[in-house]
């Protein structure tokens, strides 16, 4: 049986010396985990209004509105590597925590995803681009877990896991800020929705076929 440590995914940033003191004094308060973790969809939730409406607007307004979708994109991050920091280092962790861990990062990733392409929606196929940006992002997890399941390693591998598709959606937001300001256009979000598309139909097939290897191997 995979422990916590195993299942999770691998940062860089949580090893940093202000990640482990901001942790730590989330895990003095009262504060669990589970909160953290559902904190994350009120982010996501936020930032997924904020490109709705962006799409309502032009110049100054619609730059104010995706820059705070970009504020609100990291906002949401943050509290998934919190979330985690507080339960494993902060010796919170429930036996409920996994749920409270995976199911919000399900509805987050579509949220933001899907009103992405609602935002563009007067842009060629921004609203197909932002659903099926959606739906391959829940499947990457999907493979994910389901491989996990049945015996093969836990595989964050990318080229677009959830760190890479908000990384894009984030500077896609910034840059689509100035480019409202500028040109009125909104190609940058069309470009980054396509980008993730792509990229995340390339993970579950990486992900699967990782999985079909390894499982391969191992009954030989």
């Amino acid at each position: 049986m995979k422990n916590a440590t195993d299942a999770r995914r691998p940062l860089k940033v949580r090893e940093t010396g202000l990640a482990k003191l901001i942790a730590r004094s989330l895990s003095q308060k009262n504060i669990t985990p589970n909160q953290i973790s559902i904190t994350s969809v009120l982010f996501a939730a936020i930032g997924a209004v904020c490109l709705l409406l962006s799409g309502h607007f032009s110049g100054n307004a619609a730059m104010v509105l995706l820059l705070l979708a970009a504020v609100a994109i990291q906002s949401r991050l943050l509290c998934n590597l919190f979330d985690g920091m507080v339960a494993v280092e902060g010796g919170k962790s429930t036996p409920s925590g996994e749920l409270f861990n995976d199911i919000p990062d399900r509805i987050a990733d579509p949220l933001l995803l899907v009103s992405a392409g609602y935002a563009v929606s007067a842009s060629g196929w921004g609203v197909e681009l932002g659903w099926c940006a959606g739906l391959l992002a829940v499947m990457t997890a999907y493979v994910r877990t389901l491989s996990s399941s049945i015996g093969a390693p836990v595989n964050f591998a990318g080229p677009m896991a959830k760190q890479h598709r908000m990384a894009t959606l984030t500077i896609a937001c910034i840059l689509a800020a100035v480019e409202a300001v500028v040109s009125g256009t909104q190609w940058v979000l069309l470009l980054a929705l396509t980008l993730i598309v792509m990229g995340s139909a390339i993970t579950v097939a990486n992900r699967a076929v990782a999985a079909w290897r390894y499982l391969e191997k191992k009954d030989v």
